[in-house]
């Protein structure tokens, strides 16, 4: 997407809150790849699948500054609930001043740790929504972590899956981020089990629907 179409598409899309700009705006200055920050777009797109799917229960790997944490918490219910998995400890008193800034903030569970270390035990079928937005190397152990929780129906979106076109650039295939999302897409391809659509927007988000039935 070119930047004249970007901002044309972001000036008619529905504004964030303020509370949204500065947490962007923060995370740009303070934190090293501030670009990993959703964004507006992007934010405001995770805002409308989470009120079309209506989850009870949504999961996150990859806190990162909370920015999409807060944009999922945005959209849930009143007794729904997020839980979002961040694994670098320097980040935590940043990701609870911008959980604290919003009242949104109150319905998300922040756990410190890799999702490899604490989702082993947690109970299956539990979560409606999940959203991977972690390390690329593990995308595909990542997935595999999270299948078992989620309930049949439920989605799981990915970040990153076109990984600045690098999938599909035989060059950059060394690279272990790069083959880790080229392996990951290629794996949801090979399902039967799942339904899968990559959107190309901004660094390419896939919606993959758990139906649980092979094709």
């Amino acid at each position: 997407m070119n930047s004249a179409i970007r901002e044309y598409v972001e000036r008619h899309s529905s504004p964030q809150p303020e509370y949204l700009d500065r947490i962007e705006r923060e995370t740009n200055l303070r934190l090293v790849n501030g670009r990993m920050c959703s964004g507006h777009l992007q934010g405001r797109l995770l805002k409308m699948l989470v009120s079309m799917i209506k989850p009870d229960r949504v999961l996150e790997l990859g806190t990162f500054s909370g920015f999409s944490a807060l944009c999922i918490a945005e959209a849930l219910g009143p007794d729904a609930t997020l839980d979002t998995i961040e694994i670098d400890d320097e980040l935590e008193d940043f990701i609870r001043d911008n959980l604290a800034s919003s009242h949104c903030g109150a319905k998300v569970r922040l756990h410190i740790g890799s999702a490899e270390e604490l989702l082993p035990g947690w109970q299956a079928d539990s979560f409606d929504l999940i959203f991977i937005d972690a390390d690329k190397r593990r995308y595909c152990k990542d997935f595999e972590l999270c299948l078992p929780l989620l309930k049949k129906g439920g989605y799981i979106i990915a970040d990153n899956t076109l990984w600045d076109g690098h999938v599909v650039d035989p060059s950059k295939s060394r690279d272990p981020q790069t083959r880790g999302i080229m392996e990951f897409n290629e794996m949801l391809r090979s399902r039967t089990d799942l339904e899968t659509v990559i959107i190309p927007l901004r660094d390419g988000l896939t919606l993959i629907r758990k139906t649980g039935i092979p094709s």
